[in-house]
């Protein structure tokens, strides 16, 4: 395979669901839902939807663990939503923490119609560092960011502007489509 680059690879911006920082979960989720609807079905379906501010710059995204995760209140207390909780815990020690903390003691009903209402960037993963990758880097240097730090999606920049968005899934499938040529 010859060496590829993150922008042959990445989805562009204007194909991807927006939302300003000051919309609403359920307004989140029908951005969401639209691009979907007009997504290439050869493509496997976008996950998350970039969030915005006022100064139009891309400052958050909200995946499917984000939507998850506002269903209950209670992981902001239990440092859940800096992904610090993220891996190595024993099925014992999580169920004690889902009594402990009392998780999900309402109706689901009455769950999803108070997160319906929250504000994205009361719960949007805010990108770190680590989850940017320039256009002309080599797709070998995102699977590196990737792997290091278990992420399913990379922003792409071009002079410190967001231009795209590199998946998980799209790298996998180049991958994938390499691992299958290969030997013939």
């Amino acid at each position: 395979m010859t060496t590829k680059t993150v922008e042959e690879l990445m989805t562009p911006l204007s194909e991807y669901a927006t939302v300003s920082q000051d919309a609403t979960l359920k307004e989140a989720i029908i951005a969401l839902e639209n691009v979907q609807k007009a997504f290439d079905k050869n493509q496997y379906q976008h996950r998350a939807v970039l969030v915005y501010n006022e100064l139009n710059y891309i400052v958050g995204k909200v995946g499917q663990l984000d939507v998850l995760r506002a269903l209950e209140p209670k992981y902001e207390s239990m440092g859940a939503t800096s992904g610090i909780a993220r891996f190595g815990f024993s099925s014992h020690f999580m169920k004690s923490m889902f009594e402990h903390y009392k998780l999900f003691d309402s109706p689901m009903e009455k769950l999803t119609k108070r997160a319906a209402s929250l504000k994205v960037k009361e719960f949007m993963h805010t990108p770190t560092e680590g989850e940017f990758v320039n256009k002309k880097a080599s797709v070998n240097e995102a699977i590196h960011s990737f792997v290091m730090g278990q992420h399913q999606s990379l922003l792409v920049v071009s002079e410190k502007q967001i231009v795209g968005i590199l998946r998980l899934v799209d790298v996998f499938k180049e991958i994938s489509n390499e691992i299958t040529k290969s030997g013939e």
